[in-house]
């Protein structure tokens, strides 16, 4: 199997020497999406906006790769406050509505560029 690495065009650069993801056969693998505004790499204000942002990010990367949201199989979310777990749920619930992924949700003591959520995926391309 050959690893190839995704860069999306409609997503925010990476802020680091990595990948937007890897695809192995069927198998993608994202990094962690912060809320960036592709367009000008700042971060919205509040919590929904980045949700948001790293959704619509997330989803970017995907469709890079060949794969959708349904294609989700896991996720993991990076909160900077675990009070926010509401909000962002709110917000991934639009994302995600049926066949939910597994999932994960940790509060971590700092996101990169002073970020609020960041969020990462596994995908089975069908």
């Amino acid at each position: 199997m050959k690893k190839e690495i995704i860069q999306a065009e409609n997503a925010p650069a990476a802020v680091g020497p990595y990948s937007h993801a890897v695809k192995m056969g069927d198998i993608v693998m994202t990094s962690g999406q912060l809320g960036l505004i592709p367009e000008t790499g700042e971060l919205p204000e509040g919590v929904e906006a980045q949700a948001e942002q790293a959704l619509k990010n997330l989803e970017a990367v995907l469709a890079a790769a060949g794969a959708t949201m349904a294609d989700v199989v896991k996720t993991v979310v990076f909160l900077a406050d675990m009070n926010d777990f509401a909000k962002v749920n709110a917000i991934y619930a639009k994302y995600f509505t049926s066949e939910e992924p597994a999932r994960s949700c940790v509060q971590v003591a700092k996101l990169p560029k002073g970020g609020l959520v960041e969020m990462e995926a596994v995908a089975i391309c069908r």
